[in-house]
């Protein structure tokens, strides 16, 4: 039975990620969105074309900028970037560690390491570079929180699903075998739907952007504004509002200071999540 789903799986999976890869040519969202989502569906398969069509996939030509202003669908975006590069890495961890015979401990380790450094490193901050002026120091500033945050919550969910599966699977451990990305593909998927909560809390603030839309014949990529944030002239605006300088100066320190208190909770929170979910984890399979 396990051989037929696997099977129904990876073919429903192959056929999916083919649709994304010659539909998403068409629509008007940033190349590394496109790639995003081409991974996010081989990792997902039909559930990630799903999400395609239904959170990015331009329902009618003009439509794709009010089509994906709504928060659930920059979270999406939000979310299915996190996941695409940090699973490369992730993916590439869990496979060495099965091939070194790492302990469930260390494997995991290395797992969270080259999940996180790859999508941080390359997925957020040297892709994503143009967003902070162009500059990749400033981008590898500007993203480590937000990526450390959703990268715990993503890890927690994943590491309890794998947990499970090596109980119950035979075989899971080899990556030569189909029981292992079967296994690995399944925790992606729940690792997305958790980490979903944790991207909307930083799309809300301005911390991780979401979808984003790029035309041919209009202005690129890196003259577009920061999602969720003003433009130049409307925060020119903004600002002549603001009476008197001073006042404004000092609301906005205190809102930084705000921000600044909630995301120091935000990372002893993640942080908790991911060391409980690993300590059950380390409890489930030893078994």
């Amino acid at each position: 039975m396990l051989d037929g789903i696997m099977l129904l799986w990876f073919t429903l999976t192959g056929a999916s990620v083919l649709f994304v890869i010659i539909d998403i040519r068409s629509t008007p969202e940033s190349p590394v969105l496109k790639w995003g989502f081409v991974l996010l569906t081989a990792y997902t398969g039909p559930i990630g074309a799903f999400l395609y069509v239904l959170g990015c996939r331009e329902p009618l030509p003009g439509l794709h900028e009010r089509y994906t202003a709504v928060r659930w669908r920059q979270v999406l975006g939000s979310t299915m970037h996190c996941v695409a590069g940090d699973g490369i890495g992730i993916l590439a961890g869990a496979a060495l560690g099965s091939v070194l015979a790492l302990p469930n401990l260390a494997n995991i380790a290395v797992e969270y390491a080259l999940g996180f450094g790859f999508g941080w490193t390359i997925f957020q901050a040297l892709f994503m570079r143009d967003t902070a002026g162009g500059s990749y120091k400033q981008a590898l500033k500007g993203t480590f929180v937000a990526e450390f945050l959703s990268m715990n919550v993503l890890m927690a969910g994943m590491v309890l699903i794998v947990a499970l599966g090596r109980s119950l699977i035979p075989s899971p451990l080899n990556p030569l075998m189909p029981e292992f990305w079967f296994v690995m593909s399944m925790a992606l998927l729940v690792g997305f739907t958790v980490a979903y909560p944790i991207n909307w809390w930083l799309v809300a603030r301005n911390l991780k952007h979401g979808m984003m839309t790029v035309r041919r014949d209009e202005v690129g990529a890196d003259d577009l504004p920061t999602l969720g944030e003003p433009s130049t002239a409307s925060a020119m605006e903004g600002a002549r509002a603001e009476s008197p300088e001073m006042g404004h100066a000092h609301r906005a320190g205190e809102k930084g200071d705000n921000l600044a208190a909630q995301i120091i909770g935000m990372v002893v929170l993640t942080t908790a999540i991911f060391a409980i979910a690993v300590w059950v984890a380390l409890m489930v399979e030893a078994g």
